[in-house]
């Protein structure tokens, strides 16, 4: 999964603290679209030489690898560079470099939506102790949003329940959706795959976690058995939900999902 970088490692532990000419420093325009050049299935980005930024914010540092984000724009693209989203980094890239792209974008994301304090208007500000911005005036402290998720693999007997979306990703996939107010995981699980196929599950259990800077998300995977077979789809939500046997299952074209290798699990006869 895109985060599985071992021996690499994110540290993530907040720091104040200036960049030096080699650090990494990332540039996004106002659609989040990242500042950097693809090679050889790696992703690259300016270093703080290339375009120094004093306001620049610390992110964090993979291995001994700092990362910036300046919280300008760029401009045009440098030669070798252009703006790429993280999922057109997704479908060519891997790697260590690929996982810090997301996280980093998650962290713009939450800068982006966050100039302005929510309770008095005033303008945001860094704070020098943790991974906050505080409003200097009435004191209200905003903290990374991140949102939990679910991830589903719903078994009946020897087949997995397989769907694709509507928009947006054209790849097999999962049951999915987010935790509503009031829910425990469980029970968003057991929501999500009757909203979206009409089909009871029961017997739920955990199997695995993945942040997802993409979506700002925590994705939470669980694996249950159905009780009933039948399929009603969300045709708002779904193009297609059907039972595929493990046999016939057609992965994704990249190992960086959480689902992708969930689907992976149960084809090869492991859960």
């Amino acid at each position: 999964m895109i985060q599985d970088i071992y021996p690499s490692r994110l540290d993530n532990s907040f720091s104040v603290c200036k960049p030096s000419a080699d650090d990494l420093l990332l540039f996004f325009d106002k659609d989040g679209r990242v500042l950097s050049k693809t090679e050889g299935g790696e992703v690259g980005f300016l270093t703080y030489k290339d375009r120094p930024d004093e306001k620049a914010v610390y992110l964090f540092a993979v291995d001994d690898t700092k990362y910036f984000l300046s919280r300008e724009e760029f401009g045009d693209a440098p030669q070798g560079f252009g703006y790429h989203t993280v999922r057109e980094l997704r479908d060519c890239c891997s790697g260590k470099t690929l996982f810090a792209a997301f996280t980093a974008y998650h962290l713009w994301r939450w800068y982006a939506d966050n100039k302005f304090c929510g309770r008095c208007g005033s303008e945001l500000v860094c704070s020098e102790k943790e991974r906050a911005l505080v409003c200097p005036d009435c004191g209200n402290t905003v903290y990374p949003r991140i949102n939990p998720a679910v991830i589903v693999g719903v078994i009946n007997g020897d087949s997995i329940l397989i769907t694709r979306y509507k928009r947006g990703y054209a790849h097999n996939a999962l049951v999915a959706g987010f935790t509503e107010i009031g829910e425990t995981l469980e029970q968003t699980v057991a929501r999500e795959v009757m909203e979206e196929t009409g089909v009871a599950v029961t017997n739920i259990r955990y199997y695995k976690s993945q942040p997802w800077g993409m979506a700002q998300d925590m994705l939470v995977g669980f694996f249950c058995d159905a009780e009933t077979s039948d399929i009603r789809m969300d045709e708002g939500e779904l193009k297609y939900a059907e039972w595929v046997k493990r046999e016939d299952i057609v992965l994704q074209p990249n190992n960086n999902s959480l689902t992708n290798e969930m689907m992976s699990v149960f084809k090869d006869g492991k859960n």
